[in-house]
């Protein structure tokens, strides 16, 4: 089906008190994210992709032996991964609710620990990429960080929470500090109800 850019959750200066700039939104989402969606809607056009769920796109797609995927699975992948991504932000769901305190704790030892981890694999990406909170079929959870526009759907994994660490999401806020824009990420733009949710 054809891909559609969604919407932002909230306007586009929601979150400038929190670190994250109208004008990092304006180019994020208007125009990286909208270049995945129109770019991808051209390549699945008339191809066996194009009544297919951008989940199936994914997965289907993906190749695992290689690192420089193909221009379908890239565009539907980032597609995703940036839809997940507004959701996962936002101006409410600053208190981390109890449940997912106690998950973080029995599988980290303590949300600060989880929260270095993810700050580590995020930090560590070299290059593009992304850093991720995922459930793992055993029902434990892990963080783990992918290149380019590689997810967690190409491994089974559920997605609870994911950063770009692409430059286009931080350069205009934080310039060249990844590590500050991750701090700021988790401290102050995370929506830990929306994460909650998806345990």
């Amino acid at each position: 089906m054809a891909f559609e850019l969604p919407d932002l959750p909230y306007a586009h200066d929601a979150l400038a008190e929190l670190g994250m700039s109208a004008e990092t939104l304006e180019y994020h989402h208007d125009l990286h994210h909208n270049a995945y969606v129109v770019n991808g809607n051209k390549l699945i056009n008339g191809t066996e992709w194009e009544d297919k769920s951008v989940e199936d796109i994914i997965v289907g797609t993906y190749d695992s032996n290689t690192v420089a995927q193909n221009g379908v699975f890239n565009n539907a992948s980032q597609h995703w991964n940036h839809m997940k991504f507004w959701e996962m932000m936002g101006p409410k769901g600053r208190s981390m609710p109890s449940e997912l305190n106690k998950a973080l704790t029995e599988s980290f030892g303590s949300v600060d620990a989880f929260k270095d981890a993810f700050k580590a694999a995020g930090a560590g990406q070299f290059g593009s990429g992304w850093c991720w909170l995922v459930k793992n079929s055993d029902g434990g959870l892990s963080v783990t960080k992918t290149e380019n526009g590689v997810n967690p759907i190409c491994f089974n994994q559920t997605v609870l929470l994911g950063c770009d660490v692409w430059e286009h999401s931080y350069y205009i806020d934080f310039r060249n500090k990844r590590p500050d824009y991750l701090t700021n990420f988790l401290e102050s733009l995370v929506n830990w109800d929306y994460v909650a949710a998806q345990l």
